[in-house]
């Protein structure tokens, strides 16, 4: 039985399609700095209850950031099933990231991999891309909205993917040999 290939969608703003996460990750990550998703994230999520529109002199940056923001949650969908088939070396002392731990707890930086089977085992990517489309919505609004969904829970588990995908472009990732009989 054949395996459904989720697109990544990265053709719009990547410029082409990427067909493997860790590029898709790799290519987020290379467009800005982690500091700046994680700062725009929390600007557009404190936005979403101000009487003001987030980024009114630029609009199209908010579409474009959307965009790639579903893209980096679609390959975060993809690598919650990797941990089986990849691990993490260790990070010597010297490589150890400048994020420290940031977001994660000690057992998600040894095996950043442990951070999507979290998030996914509590929200569907669909809840993640809902929760996108409606933190950017209330955001984009000139008044403040009523909302009864939980807008907290997926941007926390958002800022914990950012960083363990950080972790992953910063450390040697390698396939796990599959054991003889």
């Amino acid at each position: 039985m054949k395996k459904n290939k989720i697109s990544f969608e990265t053709n719009f703003w990547a410029h082409h399609e990427l067909e493997n996460p860790f590029e898709v990750i790799d290519t987020f990550l290379g467009s800005e700095s982690l500091a700046f998703f994680k700062q725009t994230l929390s600007e557009i999520v404190f936005y979403r209850s101000k009487d003001e529109v987030y980024q009114k002199e630029c609009p199209g940056d908010v579409f474009f950031t959307y965009t790639a923001f579903r893209s980096f949650l679609r390959a975060c969908s993809a690598l919650q099933h990797k941990s089986k088939k990849w691990k993490v070396t260790a990070v010597s002392a010297e490589r150890r990231s400048i994020l420290s731990l940031a977001s994660l707890t000690i057992e998600e930086y040894e095996n950043p991999f442990a951070v999507f089977e979290n998030a996914f085992a509590e929200h569907s990517l669909a809840d993640f891309e809902f929760f996108l489309c409606e933190v950017i919505h209330l955001a984009l609004r000139p008044t403040i909205v009523e909302f009864d969904s939980d807008l907290l829970t997926p941007y926390i588990h958002i800022i914990k993917m950012l960083d363990a995908s950080q972790l992953l472009l910063e450390s040697q990732v390698e396939k796990i040999k599959s054991k003889e009989p």
